[in-house]
């Protein structure tokens, strides 16, 4: 049993399916299925109930979990610590955002990184999952939630604000009422965000003609014509054909949090990231 056969069963028992795990760490379905069968066939020990609604962990399964994300805690802590010891900006940075925050207010910032540090390379992961740093999914994290992982070295970055957008020439709307329009907002997934009860407090009676978990799709939709939507500034302002109104009560802004795992802060490269991620954004 190698550390390589403890990781494919970490992702299965942390997934529930063999896609999803597969997914996770990069392998193919065939490869995970073929390296579970033999692991359990080197154990003597049935490690998962195949079941119609994915994998479900045994006794025997259970009680191998515990041993193997100790050692992958101490794996990934031995890679860090390694990883740390280095005095060149060089190496790979993974960073995990918000895709419209990569793109509006991140991405120029990492090209300025790379024409600073040609020797370092980025991967930017910008899908909705939340990505692990105690588990190394990901070197450093920007999310609109404080962390509250003992690992993990956390800070408020900054503080991103909003406004209502219409297509330009549109009227400007009365606070509190919204008769006759229509708004473009996010999908209901997010219905307790407080730029979407915002909406709903500042235009109850407008009609919602179109939603999106996009926040670049709602801009666009709004472009063309859809109706009156929420956005943050930096989407808002970059879109053409769309301009923030001026309302009585703006929508509130939303914290962006950052966050890397404590024993990558002498890491040169993240300390480089971080300096100038702070220098360009922080407010």
């Amino acid at each position: 049993m190698d550390w390589s056969d403890l990781r494919i069963f970490l992702a299965i028992a942390r997934e529930g399916t063999l896609g999803a795990a597969a997914r996770r760490i990069g392998q193919t379905q065939p490869t995970m299925g073929r390296r579970l069968r033999a692991l359990e066939s080197a154990l003597g020990h049935v490690l998962f109930q195949r079941t119609t609604e994915g994998f479900v962990l045994t006794d025997e399964g259970s009680t191998l979990l515990a041993h193997a994300e100790r050692i992958e805690a101490e794996t990934l802590a031995a890679q860090r610590a390694l990883a740390a010891g280095g005095h060149e900006v060089d190496g790979l940075l993974r960073i995990s955002t918000l895709d419209w925050f990569a793109i509006y207010m991140l991405a120029p910032v990492l090209s300025e990184f790379r024409q600073r540090y040609p020797k370092a390379s980025i991967e930017l992961l910008t899908d909705a999952r939340l990505y692990s740093l105690p588990r190394r999914e990901a070197d450093m994290v920007i999310r609109m939630r404080p962390f509250d992982e003992p690992e993990v070295i956390g800070r408020r970055l900054a503080t991103v604000p909003y406004a209502l957008y219409a297509p330009t020439g549109s009227p400007v709307p009365v606070f509190g009422d919204g008769a006759g329009l229509h708004v473009v907002t996010m999908h209901e997934a997010y219905a307790g965000r407080p730029d979407v009860l915002w909406l709903q407090r500042a235009l109850p009676n407008a009609t919602a003609g179109f939603s999106s978990n996009n926040l670049a799709v709602s801009a666009q939709m709004c472009a063309w014509g859809a109706g009156y939507t929420v956005l943050p500034r930096p989407v808002g302002d970059a879109t053409p054909g769309i301009i923030a109104i001026d309302m009585a009560e703006p929508p509130p802004g939303r914290p962006q949090y950052i966050g890397y795992h404590r024993d990558l802060r002498r890491l040169p490269r993240l300390r480089a990231l971080m300096d100038l991620i702070t220098e360009r954004l922080a407010n």
